[in-house]
């Protein structure tokens, strides 16, 4: 069987590219349904794009790679198709868009554009083997019991990365990528829960609060979440996606407030009431009673000198903090690394050494923010690629 253009994986990436393609494509994925993470993302709702991406909001090797995909295709563009299909949405904080209704209907969206660009979707089929032979690509594949070899003048890798395996994700763009000569960046789980050791926050599991949470040079200004196995919410996934094994994040449990100062002025106007007291008036109770007793301060405010109200104003704003890991790819949203980008043409996503192979998506060494970004990445580079395809004869 012969095609122009075949696309592994029916995500979001894969859907999109094809749609761009045209006529002569075929997608295929292992799953028995296509788009099971944009099922499943903003809790059921997809969180489908994020109007303030950009390059700033993206880790990679090349912080400049994903500039022209893009810029060329932007939120305002997908939200046009969005409404072109009648899909109500509406916009949460920080820019990022979500379903009125079902994540579902982004689904539909894309079956529908990827049928009204006359390509083929083949789901429940496995890849066996993958070859190129100087002029074209040659697939072997299992569907319905049967092997049968496909013959495209591009393929597309479009499988995803490692984050949550239990919905089918694997390494295998990394592996057909590296089989073809393409350089690997190193890869990690990105926007995934922090683990502790003897279950450190335990006893105050279910605790919200908002918080400035960082690691490395990234801060990020949202809600950090205690778990029972450490530290989670949006502050927490987002610094994540920078911190490597064995470092430290620092927690500023009241960013944007001068807790020396707050501290100090307590001591003065409510000088009877305890540390833990005053302390609960600034965070949750629980919280507040945590860090009275770790810290060490006793007694009223009005009995805490200068260096000691210091050394607690120190603790609310800059706690160190050690995680002992992550709770890996299982709860991972996305894989941080990659295809390394210096090995693909940034306009089309082609890879430089080995024309007709494009790379698209989470497998490309382009990681978002939480909030939209890792859609738009999706979007934009399939965009950049399907585009280009469509353009050869």
């Amino acid at each position: 069987m012969d095609v122009k253009t075949l696309i592994l994986g029916a995500g979001a990436a894969g859907l999109f590219c094809a749609a761009h393609a045209g006529a002569g494509t075929l997608v295929i994925d292992h799953a028995a349904n296509p788009g099971e993470k944009i099922r499943i993302s903003g809790g059921g709702r997809c969180n489908f794009t994020n109007l303030g991406a950009g390059p700033g909001n993206f880790l990679s090797a090349n912080r400049h790679f994903a500039k022209s995909a893009l810029s060329r295709y932007t939120p305002r563009d997908f939200v046009t198709l969005v409404d072109r299909h009648g899909i109500a949405w509406h916009e949460k904080t920080l820019g990022q868009l979500f379903c009125d209704g079902s994540a579902r209907q982004i689904v539909s969206m894309l079956l529908e554009e990827v049928a009204r660009a006359g390509a083929d979707l083949w789901l429940s089929t496995t890849l066996r083997e993958v070859a190129h032979d100087g002029s074209v690509f040659r697939v072997v594949l299992e569907r319905e019991g049967a092997r049968r070899e496909v013959r495209a003048r591009h393929l597309v890798l479009a499988t995803g990365g490692k984050s949550i395996p239990k919905m089918g994700a694997t390494g295998l763009a990394l592996e057909i990528a590296a089989q073809f000569g393409l350089g690997l960046t190193e890869t990690r789980p990105g926007l995934v829960p922090f683990t502790f050791p003897e279950g450190r926050f335990a006893a105050l599991a279910g605790v919200a609060v908002p918080a400035r949470v960082a690691a490395g040079k990234a801060a990020f200004d949202e809600a950090l979440l205690f778990t029972h196995r450490g530290l989670s919410g949006p502050a927490v996934l987002q610094a994540s996606s920078y911190w490597r094994e064995g470092g430290e994040v620092a927690v500023n449990l009241l960013p944007g407030q001068d807790a020396l100062a707050g501290l100090k002025a307590a001591r003065s106007t409510a000088g009877k009431r305890s540390v833990s007291a005053v302390l609960a008036g600034l965070l949750p109770a629980r919280l507040a009673e945590a860090i009275a007793a770790e810290t060490g301060p006793q007694g009223n405010i009005a009995d805490q000198s200068d260096r000691a109200l210091a050394s607690l104003a120190a603790r609310l704003t800059d706690w160190r903090l050690r995680p002992g890991g992550t709770e890996g790819y299982r709860t991972a949203e996305v894989m941080v690394g990659g295809v390394d980008t210096r090995g693909l043409d940034g306009a089309s996503m082609e890879a430089r050494a080995v024309p007709g192979l494009f790379v698209i998506g989470e497998a490309v060494d382009v990681t978002g923010w939480l909030g939209g970004y890792n859609f738009q990445w999706a979007w934009a580079s399939a965009h950049a690629a399907g585009r280009a395809i469509a353009a050869r004869p």
